[in-house]
């Protein structure tokens, strides 16, 4: 165990070691927040890969397939739809070049459209914050379950991660992501072959599992009914609309993705956002694919026990006990009536023993090295949103450089409280992620992409659109949606009717009011 507690030691001064040495280099608000607009393609693809795979795919993705096999992958395909959408989007939001969505939503809505859309993003974001430090917090307690509760080691990894956002801004963000996604990348893929091996093949963990896990659409069930006592018909329909349901929240976040949308904004120019775009598709189909499989072959090797109960620490489990010799249990019945129990131990040379377990240790690190900076650039987001979408805009419009960083560490300090607030409430990961995806998706997502590709749109349909979005998705999962809807309705995840709603007030109110101006319409076309 001495090993798995050197490793995050080492994980965790080099985060800070990396954030410190960029501090002296945190000069001005553009250093801060855009990182003085300067990261390489290099750069931006692990930045890029390290915040979007965090714990949603690592714990809330790594349950689903836990429970349901390869059908997970339609949460991941979500988001491969969006990156290649995104590809045509990167060079033109580098061109608009400025510090954050709400910005975004000014320049081409309307103020009433940038503080509806700071709402929508401080709701998302932190909810996304706090599932990381939940699944910290576990790996915190898999390594030390006598000294440390998995709330406390929620604690722990909100004021590490609070502190970690707070030093150096996008700068810090940026480089720690870099290597967080070097090693990442390098152990997970490692980690599969050496994991299927040991079990004794494909063949092996197919024949161990139902049919189900191997089939495209899987057992997948309607997300609300999770945790609730409903399940709708499991036909073939209603299969296709619960993959739908893990599908868009994820694709239409991914389209409009204010991190995202903040690294495109620091990259050097816009051939450099292009290029790290497309090493970002080539890394998350990769990786997703590899998380995927990973817990679909823990599912094999850890059918029952603790994990069993808790799925969603699988990928970690696997790390702590995935890569120790095998052993093998056999009970024979005696005359008398007793039963003796023999266990034997696979017999590993020391030098691949010692291997094995620096593996094991090294999953776990990428692992939690990975929620630490998936939590990180989404502590980090809504900070700046608060400052330069409220208190540079409305409150100090002169502030200095150095009182804009001090206000911007503060509001670091208070998100991640209310983050970890959230957390200490949330158990499913996964509907949690779902429901935090749903906001974004239905209420910024269509204004987003409008911006660019819909001269039409207006400013009134854009406020319409992400307050009614906004509405939807808080209000769907109560209790007077249940009495006053259909079961077959309201049971179904928010993304199908706060998107529909949120579409059809961006269209139709853009269509009964006036064109917008040509000077909130230059920003946004190329030519």
């Amino acid at each position: 165990m001495n090993l798995y507690a050197v490793t995050l030691a080492i994980i965790v001064l080099t985060l800070l070691a990396v954030s410190l040495t960029r501090l002296g280099k945190v000069k001005t608000k553009a250093d801060y927040l855009v990182a003085g607009r300067s990261l390489p393609a290099f750069v931006l693809v692990f930045t890029l890969l390290s915040s979007w795979i965090g714990s949603g795919s690592l714990l809330g993705g790594a349950e689903n397939a836990y429970k349901h096999g390869f059908a997970a992958l339609w949460q991941a395909a979500g988001g491969w739809a969006g990156l290649a959408l995104i590809y045509f989007i990167a060079p033109r939001a580098r061109h608009f070049a400025q510090y954050t969505i709400p910005d975004l939503l000014e320049a081409r809505y309307s103020q009433t459209a940038r503080v509806l859309g700071v709402i929508a993003i401080l709701f998302t974001y932190t909810a996304i914050t706090s599932y990381q430090f939940i699944g910290g917090g576990d790996i915190l307690h898999l390594i030390f379950p006598s000294a440390l509760s998995a709330i406390q080691g929620r604690c722990l990894i909100a004021a590490f991660v609070i502190l970690l956002t707070a030093i150096a801004g996008m700068s810090s963000v940026a480089y720690t992501d870099l290597a967080i996604g070097l090693l990442a990348t390098f152990t997970l893929c490692l980690a599969l072959p050496v994991l299927v091996h040991n079990y004794g093949g494909w063949s092996a963990v197919h024949a161990a599992l139902p049919s189900s896990h191997f089939r495209i659409f899987g057992d997948i069930h309607p997300i609300n009914s999770y945790t609730g006592s409903n399940i709708l018909p499991d036909g073939t329909r209603e299969r296709i609309s619960s993959a739908m349901e893990l599908f868009l929240p994820t694709c239409l976040l991914m389209l409009g993705n204010q991190s995202m949308y903040q690294k495109f904004f620091s990259a050097k120019s816009e051939k450099d956002a292009t290029r790290a775009v497309t090493g970002w598709i080539v890394g998350t189909v990769i990786l997703e694919t590899v998380i995927v499989a990973l817990a679909v072959a823990g599912s094999a090797v850890f059918p029952t026990g603790e994990v069993h109960d808790h799925p969603r620490e699988i990928l970690a489990y696997v790390g702590l006990h995935g890569f120790s010799p095998a052993q093998t249990v056999a009970t024979f019945a005696n005359v008398n009536g007793s039963a003796t129990v023999i266990t034997t131990t696979e017999v590993v040379p020391p030098f691949a023993e010692h291997v094995l377990q620096l593996l094991g240790a090294l999953l776990v690190g990428s692992i939690f090295a990975k929620i630490i900076s998936t939590a990180n650039n989404y502590l980090f987001s809504p900070a700046t949103n608060l400052v330069n979408d409220i208190f540079v805009r409305y409150i100090r419009p002169q502030a200095g450089n150095q009182q804009v960083l001090l206000v911007s560490r503060l509001m670091v300090v208070l998100l991640g409280a209310w983050a970890l607030f959230q957390s200490l409430g949330t158990e499913s990961v996964l509907k949690k992620a779902l429901y935090a995806y749903t906001i974004y998706s239905a209420a910024l997502t269509p204004v987003i992409l409008a911006a660019f590709y819909w001269r039409r749109a207006t400013a009134s349909a854009a406020v319409a659109s992400i307050f009614t979005g906004t509405v939807v998705t808080v209000f769907w999962d109560t209790a007077f949606i249940h009495h006053h809807l259909p079961q077959i309705i309201s049971d179904r995840d928010a993304i199908f009717p706060a998107l529909a709603a949120s579409l059809l007030c961006l269209v139709v109110v853009s269509l009964l009011t006036p064109r917008p101006n040509l000077a909130h319409l230059t920003p946004f076309v190329e030519n």
